[in-house]
Formats: structure tokens, C-alpha cells, sequence
């Protein structure tokens, strides 16, 4: 399978009703799928995954809505955007792909999918890499919270100063406070990754938009795979970045403290973003997990 380069076109697989977009790198016996967390995609892990361990494929895939896949209407209560069928999506696309097992490194709202994923098929899945994940528990959005996805649909500006709070450590403490976020000088080709980050971002569905925040908060609200946790026997290593003001870090601990096989690594003077503000770091801990599996 061809690998492809920064701004190529994506590969295209058949899940279900939907064409999702896929890139790969390496190749080997281990495989491991990345999912990446919301209003993102599949390039999150383009500058760490060259410093992955020999051996290892990784598959990325963007969800229903994001990146180059497609982008369905969403319904009036979002179910073709749920949790549930961003997990059903990417049980279809390893159908597709051939994938019958692999491991599973996710990013922030990638994390809860992955639950959903385990607990229908667990026997599939081996081991889990979950960098500042939302947990079992979900994530509650106040009213408020949930419009305010709104007013960064509506300004490219806003979005990109509300992004770069994601991935603290790239800018110049000043400027996330007062505005337009300034790159600190030494931040090289991660400036680029995110630059263009920020423009996917304005291409996503109004179902990831606005329909994310809404199956968070129902995941949140009824409790369902909080209660499944303790349940759940996958090796997970949780990475988190001290300075995440995206995801608690008392979730984590519950996660470290209930599910069976399960560890917490707080790293500090890094914000919720680690693969794209500490790309090799990143790749340090992916390699550690996956590598000579």
C-alpha cells in the first residue's frame, strides 16, 4: 500500500453508508489504529508517526465528517453523529481494510469511541495508548458551552486563538491570553501542522460542529459506559498534559483508579495536545506501548 505525503490525497475505504478517508505509515505485524479527537483529523500524528518503532502499521482514519471523509447532513438529533456510530464506523472500516486485530492510540473525544469499540468487539483490540482522552465517562457540555461551538463556526479567528489554547506549549503565553496567538520562535514545522489544522477544521460537518458536544453530554448523562469501566481488561496507558484545560484530570484518575489494567502519566508543561506540541515525545510513548509487541 503507497504511503502518502503531507497534502496528498487521502485513501478512501467503505464503511457502511459513508467513505472514509485513511492514510498509513510503517508496516509490520502490529497494527495500530489512530483516532483522533473532535473538529480534527488524521494528520494530528503526521509529525510523530516517522519516529514510530519499526514494525508497527499504523492506520489513521478521519471520522464521518471530518478531514476528506464524508460528510452526511446531520439528523435533527444528531444519531448519525453519536458516539456510537463514529465506533460503528470504524469497526466497518477495519472490516474493510482486513484489519481482524489491532491496538488502538487515540486522542481526546478518539478515546471514548475507542470504549464503545472494546465493549462490542473486545476481542479485536489488544492494547490502548489514550493521550488526554475523554474517558467512560463522557464529557458535559452546559448550554452555553455547547453554543459556543457556534460562535467558532462563525470566526476563523476565534477558532484558531481556541485551538492553540489546545496546544499551549507551541505559543507565547501572552498571546493566548490577549490574542492572536504568536508562535513561540523554535516551534519549526509544527507552526505549518497546525496552520492547516486550523483550515481543515472549517470543512467539518455541522454534525461534528454541533453534534459532537450533544452525544457527549448524552454519553455523560446516562452514565452507561462509567458503569462498564471496571468491566474493561484492555491495557490502557493514559498520557495527559498537565496544562490540558480540555479534558479533568480527576476523570483520569477515576479511569487509573477503576478499570482493571489501566495507567496514568501526567506530563508536564504540555497542554491537550502532545502529539502535535511534543511530536517525538509522543512517538517516545507510542513506541514504549506498541513497540516489540
Amino acid at each position: 500500500m503507497p504511503m502518502l505525503k503531507a497534502g496528498e490525497v487521502s485513501l478512501k475505504v467503505q464503511a457502511g453508508e459513508v467513505s472514509l478517508a485513511w492514510r498509513e505509515w510503517g508496516e509490520g505485524d502490529t497494527i495500530v489504529l489512530f483516532i483522533h479527537g473532535n473538529l480534527a483529523s488524521k494528520d494530528w500524528i503526521e509529525l510523530a508517526a516517522p519516529h514510530f518503532p519499526r514494525g508497527v502499521r499504523t492506520i489513521a482514519i478521519d471520522w464521518r465528517g471530518c478531514g476528506d471523509s464524508d460528510k452526511p447532513a446531520p439528523l435533527a438529533d444528531f444519531s448519525n453523529y453519536s458516539i456510537a456510530q463514529h465506533a460503528d464506523d470504524m469497526l466497518a472500516a477495519l472490516d474493510a481494510l482486513g484489519v481482524a486485530f489491532c491496538h488502538l492510540a487515540t486522542h481526546s473525544t478518539g478515546g471514548i469511541i475507542s470504549t464503545r469499540m472494546i465493549l462490542k468487539q473486545p476481542e479485536r483490540f489488544g492494547r490502548v495508548f489514550s493521550l488526554s482522552p475523554v474517558g467512560p465517562q463522557g464529557l458535559a457540555f452546559r448550554p452555553e458551552q455547547a453554543a459556543f461551538f457556534g460562535q467558532m463556526k462563525a470566526s476563523k479567528e476565534l477558532t484558531r486563538q481556541v485551538m492553540a489554547a489546545t496546544a499551549m506549549s507551541l505559543f507565547e503565553p501572552a498571546s493566548l491570553a490577549q490574542g492572536p496567538a504568536r508562535f513561540k520562535p523554535d516551534v519549526g514545522a509544527r507552526a505549518g501542522l497546525f496552520e492547516r489544522i486550523v483550515d481543515q477544521t472549517f470543512a467539518v460537518s455541522d454534525g461534528i460542529w454541533f453534534g459532537t458536544p450533544d452525544t457527549l453530554t448524552k454519553e455523560a448523562e446516562s452514565g452507561a459506559l462509567k458503569a462498564r469501566m471496571g468491566s474493561i481488561p484492555h491495557p490502557h496507558l493514559v498520557v495527559w498534559g498537565m496544562y490540558d484545560g480540555v479534558i479533568p484530570e480527576r476523570d483520569l484518575k477515576e479511569m487509573a483508579a477503576v478499570m482493571p489494567d489501566c495507567r496514568l502519566v501526567a506530563v508536564p508543561g504540555i497542554g491537550h495536545s502532545l502529539n502535535l506540541e511534543a511530536p517525538e515525545l509522543y512517538a517516545g510513548y507510542f513506541g514504549a506501548w506498541f513497540g516489540g509487541l
